[in-house]
């Protein structure tokens, strides 16, 4: 139990004093359901009426299709800042407050905790997940603050996350995978129906995923979302011609030719595009060429050029979707960089699928390196090290995923490259100790 209590916490005046009694307030970490932070919503009349409100779920590819659509909204002639434009995250890499930002800046900590002590006057017998509380909290900011644009991240899944008390203007899915099984279930068809509990009637549904589950069709279909006038999906609403540098993207209305590389997966820009293109943003090859090279997502296929030193890659990718495209962009990026070996630094949660996710990696791999996260749900090392003897023989294993970095970085030469994967907790542990450039 937290050495902080409800009675005094108008006494809290750090965030970490108000993210610390947080963490401790409620039975589970993670508690599906939106009949408790709906009640306390309602009591706090949560209202993003004033805004445009894009929703972003899917297993992966959220983070970098919301940047993307952020981007493209800043930098839009008829839009621009000045309107503002804001996007509610999670989890964070390093602060708390990089979940919320509005026009790229990050909020400030008093606008938290006023939200924060108004969630606590409204709540009363009502506990509330970490999650459901700061969702709150975010909301209340933003009810402040008036952005034109909300882009919405789902946390978990989506019918039952807590971003899905907000009714969208668009519900965007980018893709469905395995992951969270406990909580979502375990094939593509039930998680797709998680999924998609964002669509609502009426609204403009984007799907992404090149090979949606029928869940996901099935029920768009009961809202009787309208194909290719509210429902638009990749290969028939929206393609892509992907060729080895530049690359195609068009639909009815729109043809943009001799797109640049991108930084993030080129599916999730092709998805934001879509929902730019529903947003009545005209596109152009430049402009869009623009927001590409401006977009780069913190953790996602990060390249850290450290000074003197061998280059490293930041990557949050957790499960085997994410590291299947992760084995794609290190080939590419091997070739083009001509890196010699790539040393992989990794650390996993325990209730991930472990094995499905370090084997796509196998052959593109030379050297491993694990070591513990301190956080409640790491795997063990000894589970690491399990998964990693299924395929190599000379895993180097350490207390903790410093030193394991620390190692790599020792043993490695200044052509070569590494590789740190795994989870948030992974890439915040280390990107915090690097140089960006």
């Amino acid at each position: 139990m937290s050495k902080y209590n409800s009675s005094h916490y108008q006494d809290f005046t750090h965030l970490d004093q108000w993210l610390y009694y947080l963490e401790n307030l409620h039975s589970s970490e993670i508690d599906l359901g939106l009949s408790r932070i709906g009640s306390v919503a309602e009591r706090l009349a949560i209202d993003l009426s004033f805004a445009k409100v894009i929703t972003v779920a899917g297993t992966n590819g959220k983070g970098t299709t919301c940047a993307f659509i952020e981007n493209a909204l800043l930098s839009h002639d008829n839009i621009g800042s000045q309107q503002g434009v804001a996007v509610y995250s999670s989890p964070h890499i390093e602060r708390f407050n990089e979940r919320l930002r509005i026009n790229k800046q990050d909020v400030e900590d008093k606008a938290l905790i006023d939200a924060f002590k108004r969630i606590e006057d409204a709540r009363k017998e009502i506990s509330l997940s970490y999650y459901e509380y700061t969702t709150l909290a975010a909301l209340l900011v933003l009810m402040h603050i008036k952005p034109s644009y909300i882009i919405l991240e789902v946390g978990l899944g989506g019918r039952l996350d807590a971003t899905n008390i907000i009714d969208a203007d668009i519900a965007v899915i980018t893709t469905i995978d395995l992951d969270h099984q406990s909580y979502l279930g375990n094939d593509r068809e039930t998680i797709g129906f998680e999924k998609a509990g964002i669509m609502r009637q009426g609204q403009n549904i984007v799907i992404g995923d090149t090979n949606a589950p029928k869940s996901v069709l099935a029920h768009a279909n009961k809202l009787q979302a309208s194909h290719g006038e509210s429902l638009f999906l990749r290969d028939e609403d929206f393609v892509v011609n992907n060729e080895l540098l530049k690359w195609d993207w068009r639909t009815k209305q729109t043809q943009l030719t001799g797109l640049k590389p991108t930084s993030i997966p080129r599916d999730n820009v092709a998805t934001a595009l879509m929902v730019l293109e529903k947003l009545n943003l005209t596109l152009t090859t430049e402009f869009v060429n623009d927001i590409i090279c401006k977009t780069k997502v913190a953790g996602r296929t990060e390249l850290i050029k450290k000074t003197g030193h061998c280059d490293v890659i930041l990557d949050v990718g957790h499960n085997p979707q994410a590291t299947r495209y992760l084995a794609t962009y290190l080939k590419q990026i091997k070739k083009q960089a001509n890196y010699q070996k790539i040393y992989a630094v990794v650390s996993m949660l325990g209730d991930k699928d472990i094995g499905a996710s370090l084997q796509p990696l196998k052959g593109d791999v030379d050297f491993w390196y694990t070591g513990a996260l301190s956080v409640p749900r790491a795997a063990t090392i000894e589970t690491m090290a399990s998964k990693l003897a299924v395929f190599t023989d000379s895993a180097n294993i350490f207390d903790n995923v410093d030193e394991a970095f620390k190692m790599a970085d020792k043993q490695a030469s200044d052509n070569d490259l590494i590789l740190v994967f795994g989870s948030f907790f992974t890439v915040a542990k280390i990107r915090s100790q690097l140089i960006i450039c």
